[in-house]
């Protein structure tokens, strides 16, 4: 097999611009690496660089070639996505599916010596705006659901419009002179501690094959093909938190006349992984089952990562998931609106121990009950599943996100509103209920399956219905509920739920000047994709915080809204775990720099959020659900013989490990100087998988503008969990100020406070980094931090005492 790469440097023309860039690469990536446009991504350019989209472009490049006997393909693994292939002026192709990997035989078109090919990527406005009727979110350009490309480049409400186009993952020249490996499988099954493996190699010719397991140790031998193999004692794979991420290596090879002629290797981890519905007091469960242990999921959503798409990487991945590690995550989403990612994005989830709950790209929107449309869709989706179904941490795939909750139900459930009719409702069952589950099932059967994202599995059910499937959860936030309306629920597994903050001072900075930093400026509501939601980010913070007196601190502010309010739901749902059993916030990561909903936005820089996760998402959790002045009192102008109260706190362990802990919870009742009033201790031993609380505790209406409590879990010894919860809005508690101060010694920082400090924020306007604790709470006292990663350089730190 000989391969001749055709990355590179190119030609590009169209729109009055000649220039050369690299493939893989795009009209954007082109332009603006050569300095022919400004950053899309800055102020209000984007209006600027969605105009370019308006013509097409021409990619173009020359390559020698020496003609064989042999058959020779253009394998182009992904082209965005209306392109024209020529080779030397000869019409080769047209391709139309962005996800789809295409192969050509060009043997007659080639020529001895000096080729050219040429690819002229096609404007896709003129295609899409044939039929702007489809259905689709407003946010996005009209009729961009009849185009298999990646939805979200054609707007969201966290990203903007603009639609790029390119060569946008390898192409290359493949010689078939020898047996190619067509196909390489490996099903799998665990059964009493031991492994059996079937590989199935399938060639194009008759060849000899060769299939050689490398054992986490080093260790080889031989496998049979499309026979069972057993593997005795096998090392199992685990998601973060619950064991090791161990992988065996497994090269298949094609030989004639005794020697390699086509070979290929991929990591696999041996494991059972199931998602596990059974009938139950609540209705049906929804878990995913790992190596016969349920596991409660800790996560978020995943979106693309940059609009244009040549600027993500594998060690760009690398720190973003990585990042998921550090805060205890087990699991993310792919979310539906973007791509299917590369082969080195499911490796690294492999790796980290990050379980994959993976959307097809499809999302918010009905795709036309076309038939040609469909027959693209199952090339992809094939070709997809085959790539992606010896991968350890793929754990569920879903039809689509959110499609199924826009049409109407049996039960009244009303969709969203749209005039669907019984062709697209039609198309939509023939498509996620019988195309794909069908090839899905033909061609991955161990994979879980379920056609929508949220889903009840049932036209009975409306898709929402906490007690089946998963569901996406918005009263908070889109319908401007409080947050405490978390408790009021007990979903069997939430899969998005979110709630938006700004990016940093440094991030707003990156794309704004002076002029533009005030949250209503033209330039911040374009880099703010949800209709009027800055305004909703002040509504919240109303209710919460004092109004903050400089830029700064309302975008700090406006983080901690965000951390609070997912705090609040997932220590609830942890709190009772066994009925509920996933929380997947929305979102993970930004596609550009903007107020969203992500937790680490576009450059990286962890929100208070990330911070926040890494200690609810703990394996071993103290949480409390505290009783206090805002369940009766809905405003201060309440008459006081109206208005009665109390101050409690339920606090409760919960314990994701596979062992029991025991510990000793120790809680006090302190002024906001942070002395103590009362305090206590409680042994407590936690059963494995299991939450449990200790006895109520009653503060008898302790004076809640002034008294707090705060409550820690000690395991031999050391603190392995904390928190503090205070009895009224923060805006009425009388904070006082905690004096911080901070002292840099390599690589720790030691912050010390004079008195209670409610999410201390250690920051820098002049260097980014990562702490192992952010955005935490101190009693007084002192406490030391470890850098993760970056610079400690000219340091500031900030708490609520400072929102005034």
């Amino acid at each position: 097999m000989k391969k001749l790469l055709l990355n590179g440097v190119w030609k590009m023309t169209g729109a009055g611009y000649d220039c050369q860039g690299k493939i893989p690469g795009s009209v954007y990536s082109f332009l603006l690496d050569n300095k022919l446009i400004d950053d899309p991504f800055y102020r209000d350019n984007e209006d600027k660089a969605l105009k370019l989209c308006e013509y097409d472009y021409t990619f173009t490049r020359k390559f020698d070639y020496k003609p064989t006997s042999n058959k020779v393909l253009l394998v182009a693994e992904g082209i965005d996505t209306l392109a024209d292939i020529y080779i030397n002026g000869k019409f080769l192709a047209h391709t139309d599916n962005m996800h789809i990997k295409y192969e050509f035989d060009l043997t007659d078109f080639l020529v001895d010596g000096e080729n050219e090919i040429t690819v002229i990527i096609r404007s896709i406005l003129p295609y899409i705006k044939t039929d702007v009727a489809i259905t689709g979110p407003v946010d996005c350009m009209k009729g961009f659901p009849k185009l298999r490309k990646a939805h979200c480049m054609m707007g969201w409400d966290w990203g903007p419009r603009l639609p790029d186009g390119g060569i946008w993952k390898d192409i290359y020249l493949l010689e078939i002179d020898s047996a190619r490996i067509e196909s390489f499988i490996i099903d799998q099954k665990i059964d009493n501690g031991v492994a059996f493996l079937t590989p199935k190699v399938i060639t194009d010719v008759g060849a000899d094959v060769k299939i050689l397991l490398t054992h986490p140790d080093g260790r080889e031998e031989f496998l049979q093909n499309i026979t069972i193999n057993k593997i005795e004692k096998p090392e199992l794979w685990w998601p973060n938190g619950y064991g090791k991420q161990t992988l065996y290596t497994v090269t298949a090879s094609t030989l004639q006349n005794g020697k390699t002629v086509d070979s290929v290797s991929k990591k696999i981890g041996l494991r059972t992984m199931e998602l596990v519905r059974n009938k139950d007091e609540w209705g049906e469960s929804f878990y995913h089952r790992v190596n016969g242990v349920p596991i409660f999921a800790m996560g978020a959503d995943y979106i693309p990562e940059d609009n244009i798409i040549s600027r993500t990487n594998k060690e760009r991945s690398r720190v973003l998931l990585e990042g998921c590690v550090l805060a205890n995550f087990n699991i993310i989403r792919i979310w539906g609106g973007g791509y299917y990612p590369e082969d080195w994005f499911f490796d690294l989830c492999d790796e980290l121990g990050l379980m994959v709950f993976l959307d097809l790209p499809f999302a918010c929107c009905i795709v036309p009950n076309d038939k040609k449309l469909f027959e693209s869709i199952k090339k992809e989706t094939l070709q997809n599943i085959l790539r992606v179904r010896d991968h350890a941490c793929i754990a569920v795939i879903s039809g689509n996100n959110e499609v199924e909750d826009m049409i109407p139900h049996n039960n009244g459930h009303r969709g969203w509103g749209f005039e669907l009719g019984d062709e697209l409702i039609n198309g939509y069952k023939e498509l996620y209920e019988d195309i794909l589950p069908k090839i899905i099932g033909d061609v991955a059967p161990h994979f879980a399956y379920m056609p929508s994202s949220p889903t009840s599995f049932s036209w009975d059910l409306a898709p929402g219905d906490e007690g089946y499937g998963d569901c996406h959860y918005w009263s908070v936030w889109h319908n401007n509920k409080p947050y405490t309306e978390y408790r009021k629920h007990y979903f069997r597994y939430l899969s998005e739920f979110g709630f938006q903050s700004f990016p940093c001072e440094k991030t707003v900075n990156s794309f704004t000047l002076p002029e533009d930093r005030n949250i209503f400026s033209r330039i911040m509501e374009k880099h703010q994709r949800n209709g009027t939601a800055n305004g909703k980010i002040m509504m919240y913070l109303a209710d919460t915080f004092l109004y903050p007196s400089n830029f700064g601190d309302l975008l700090y502010a406006s983080q901690l809204l965000q951390a609070e309010s997912i705090k609040y739901g997932v220590e609830h749902f942890r709190r009772n775990r066994g009925r509920c059993m996933g929380t997947l916030y929305w979102q993970l990561n930004d596609i550009w720099p903007v107020a969203s909903w992500a937790s680490i936005d576009y450059y990286g820089r962890w929100k208070a959020l990330h911070y926040n996760a890494k200690r609810f998402y703990n394996p071993i959790l103290i949480s409390c659900e505290e009783t206090g002045e805002k369940a009766t009192r809905q405003n201060v102008n309440v008459e006081p013989y109206e208005h009665d109260y109390a101050t409690k706190g339920k606090i409760c362990v919960t314990n994701d490990t596979l062992n029991p802990v025991t510990g000793v919870v120790k809680w006090a009742l302190r002024r906001s100087d942070a002395t103590i009033i009362d305090s206590g201790e409680t042994p407590l031993t936690v059963p494995a998988l299991s939450a449990k609380y200790i006895d109520e505790l009653d503060f008898n209406k302790t004076d809640y503008e002034n008294n707090y409590l705060s409550y820690e879990f000690n395991v031999d010894g050391k603190v392995v969990s904390y928190g503090t919860v205070i009895f009224t809005a923060y805006k009425h508690f009388n904070f006082i100020d905690p004096n911080i101060k901070l002292t840099v010694n390599g690589d720790t920082v030691t912050v010390k406070a004079d008195a209670y400090a409610k999410y201390v924020e250690i920051y820098s306007d002049d260097s980014d980094f990562v702490l192992d604790d952010n955005f935490f709470d101190i009693n007084g006292g002192e406490v030391t931090l470890k850098l993760i990663k970056g610079e400690l350089k000219n340091l500031k730190a900030r708490s609520v005492y400072n929102i005034k």
